[in-house]
């Protein structure tokens, strides 16, 4: 087996892009033009979005979805980089929901929680190693 992507299930496909692209600074690889699917450049991993009735058909039924969660689902996307506080205030000024600022944690690395607009949740850390 190999690790091959990550979907997220959202209202607008186009739109999380967007946020993504403006709030973290990855690149749109890929949109296709029905715009039910889309997918960002993240290297040999893919993360990708689809809506809802893209979703619903594929899995053959209903889920509970991260904007519909008063909480955040348990789990997360892990975004590395060198500067947490800079990447946490831009997530946050680009429309993210702030959960828990920058931190360094016991073991050496700097971690940060925000929400997206889509409600999906997402880690800002440093590297490790």
């Amino acid at each position: 087996m190999q690790f091959a992507y990550t979907i997220v299930y959202v209202a607008d496909v186009a739109a999380s892009l967007a946020f993504f692209e403006q709030a973290f600074g990855l690149q749109r690889r890929f949109l296709h033009e029905s715009g039910a699917y889309g997918e960002l450049d993240t290297g040999a991993t893919a993360l990708a979005f689809v809506d809802h009735a893209t979703a619903r058909d594929s899995v053959g039924r209903d889920y509970v979805s991260a904007a519909g969660s008063e909480a955040p689902l348990g789990i997360e996307i892990g975004l590395a980089t060198a500067d947490v506080a800079a990447a946490f205030e831009r997530a946050v000024a680009a429309g993210a929901t702030p959960l828990k600022a920058p931190v360094t944690k016991s073991w050496g690395q700097t971690v940060a929680y925000v929400r997206c607009p889509d409600g999906t949740l997402v880690e800002l850390c440093t590297p490790m190693g």
